[in-house]
């Protein structure tokens, strides 16, 4: 018997094994990952990045779970010895359209108390000498980690606290019995006092598995990245970002500055027609078939069909891709860019074709679901866990320590 079951291995599970440890050091906590290693999907192959948290609705679970996460990730790195960086990033305009919203972008960083400061394209190019704009505005608290390092170091935290982690456990029937309920998997069963929900890509159909509706589905998009060749790498120095496209949910194609030094240039985005869906040729019918009888896929598309057009481009074409990246960087040309691995962003869609825009935490009977954390999920995971620990129902036999 547990006191504790986490469905799901990545940095926000484990983050959140090790917050309820912490909060409850006598609990039976137990994690469970269906993969052979942990953080595997979204938290592995994401890009490193410690946000800011300068793109988020002030008051947001997102702003604030990013601005405080961006603090407790480099004080978690500094004392475990985990490779990071705070190099700070530039946000650039390329043309006089995009000034207005770069402003908006400057006075939302303001509101989230996020230090940010305008600076003119001559001061763009002190810091990065490539670049052309005609305007830009320079983050302060951004950086870049091995989020796979910090997974690992959490995992191995939640065991220093006596909690139990399996891996190759995947959860395929969750039943009740009589207050607890059975997580019945492909490698036993485990009865457990409480559930907590945090399997990302699939982290719906687990809901639905302990009878909650999320009132949204998880539609899984690819995002496609090139690298720069080493001998091209001079060209970025920190992380360049366009401005955003405000009505659409994801930055656009940008340098990212890697831990190890490589530099990473994009991601697209592209609907995935697998939930784990890495490559173009990935397919599996019943995602596939869900997303395409999904009402709010299809308002979705129909909202953002130009933009979704520039995506697929974008995806089959190189040269399309590269022009998106000169627009930054005039000097990139197709010879200096590589293909690398792509990711896949779990991003909660609703019947009415609106992307939930926040991260989505949905209490149940003796659970808790968390159905929708994308960026910047792994920034804030310490923040994210330390939330849902708040949201569990104190149990009467546990005494919790006091943090």
């Amino acid at each position: 018997m547990y006191d504790f079951a986490i469905i799901g291995g990545g940095i926000v599970g484990l983050s959140t094994g090790m917050a309820l440890g912490k909060r409850y050091p006598n609990a039976r906590i137990l994690v469970l990952e269906k993969e052979s290693k942990w953080a595997f999907h979204q938290t592995g192959n994401n890009s490193g990045v410690i946000h800011s948290g300068i793109y988020y609705k002030p008051g947001s679970y997102k702003a604030k779970f990013c601005r405080d996460g961006a603090n407790s990730m480099v004080e978690f790195c500094r004392e475990y010895g985990i490779a990071h960086e705070i190099c700070g990033k530039v946000i650039v305009a390329t043309s006089d359209a995009e000034i207005p919203r770069l402003e908006n972008l400057y006075k939302r960083g303001l509101e989230n108390g996020i230090k940010v400061q305008r600076i003119s394209p001559e001061e763009v190019r002190e810091i990065e000498p490539h670049v052309s704009c005609v305007a830009g505005i320079k983050v302060f608290s951004t950086g870049i980690a091995n989020y796979k390092q910090v997974s690992e170091k959490y995992a191995e935290l939640i065991q220093q606290q006596g909690g139990y982690l399996r891996l190759n456990t995947k959860v395929e029937k969750i039943r009740p019995s009589g207050k607890n309920q059975v997580l019945e998997t492909n490698n036993g069963s485990f009865e457990t006092r409480f559930v907590i929900n945090c399997a990302g890509l699939h982290s719906d159909r687990v809901a639905k598995l302990g009878n909650v509706e999320p009132q949204a589905k998880i539609v899984p998009f690819r995002g496609e990245y090139y690298e720069l060749t080493p001998e091209k790498r001079y060209l970025v120095k920190t992380l360049i970002y366009p401005v955003p496209n405000p009505d659409f949910p994801f930055l656009g194609v940008h340098f990212t500055r890697m831990i190890d030094g490589s530099v990473h240039a994009g991601p697209n985005a592209v609907l995935s027609l697998k939930r784990e869906g890495y490559h173009k040729t990935d397919f599996d019918l019943r995602d596939f078939a869900e997303v395409m009888t999904y009402p709010g896929f299809w308002k979705l598309a129909a909202k953002h069909a130009d933009e979704g057009i520039q995506e697929i481009i974008r995806s089959f074409s190189k040269a399309a891709f590269v022009k998106s990246l000169q627009q930054l960087i005039p000097e990139v040309q197709a010879q200096d860019l590589v293909p690398t691995h792509a990711g896949v962003r779990a991003q909660a869609l609703m019947n009415d074709g609106k992307l939930v825009d926040d991260f989505l935490i949905i209490p149940g009977q003796n659970s808790i679901h968390v159905c929708n954390a994308p960026s910047p999920a792994a920034t804030s995971s310490l923040e994210i866990g330390k939330a849902i620990v708040a949201q569990v129902p104190e149990p009467s036999h546990l005494a919790a320590s006091v943090i």
